[in-house]
């Protein structure tokens, strides 16, 4: 039977079970998933800078991320790494209740503050930033990079909005292996589609390729992205 993301269905308890098998992964588990993560999107981000530099272009130069929730991956030491080596970085802010997201400008040591579903949020006054990669926390997903979030539609917004205003970008969820959606999951109509999504055991459906003379599949050159 097709399960399809609205209220008529059993989102709500999709969601609750989503919930319970990712807080209950052990911390080990946990910690080495974190470090796959980490790991694979720098060298993703590595491998696609190197090619567009090849092609004379400018590879990725802003990446907007996300502070963690309890749960959910940590990638805050990858974006310390990232910040030293001069990558632009943004942290998501919720303007209004409906409306897009906006991401601010940050830099690791910059003051936080908790913002309406108490997500650390970078100030009012940091500058609003257009970003070439969308790092997209991830509660479950399908293996065509459908994604299912928390409810309230706020990347589905941010996502869709960029795209109408012609803007750029690619966008990745992070998610653990235990979010994979049973075969017979369908989004909604507004549910964007991810570019991929990446998991502790790689990418689904494959890494992200950028550029007209890009190869296809998971290899980048000498690079194989598992």
């Amino acid at each position: 039977m097709d399960i399809q993301n609205s209220e008529q269905n059993n989102a709500v308890a999709l969601r609750a079970r989503l919930r319970q098998a990712r807080a209950a992964l052990p911390e080990a588990q946990r910690s080495r998933g974190g470090l796959l993560m980490r790991g694979r999107l720098f060298t993703w981000l590595n491998v696609v800078r190197e090619q567009a530099a090849k092609r004379g272009q400018q590879g990725p130069a802003t990446i907007a991320a996300f502070w963690p929730l309890e749960g959910e991956p940590d990638l805050r030491p990858l974006l310390e790494q990232w910040a030293q080596a001069g990558v632009a970085l943004a942290l998501p802010a919720i303007r209004a209740a409906g409306e897009p997201l906006e991401f601010r400008a940050w830099t690791p040591g910059d003051a936080l503050s908790p913002g309406p579903y108490q997500v650390q949020e970078p100030s009012a006054d940091r500058p609003v930033l257009q970003p070439d990669v969308i790092l997209v926390p991830t509660l479950g997903y399908t293996a065509q990079a459908d994604r299912l979030g928390y409810g309230g539609g706020y990347y589905d917004r941010t996502l869709a909005a960029l795209r109408d205003a012609g803007h750029d970008y690619t966008a990745i969820g992070v998610a653990w292996n235990e979010g994979l959606l049973d075969v017979g999951y369908r989004p909604a109509a507004h549910d964007v589609r991810l570019d991929a999504v990446l998991t502790p055991d790689g990418w689904v459906p494959h890494p992200p390729v950028l550029g007209p003379d890009a190869p296809t599949g998971g290899t980048f050159g000498s690079y194989v992205l598992r």
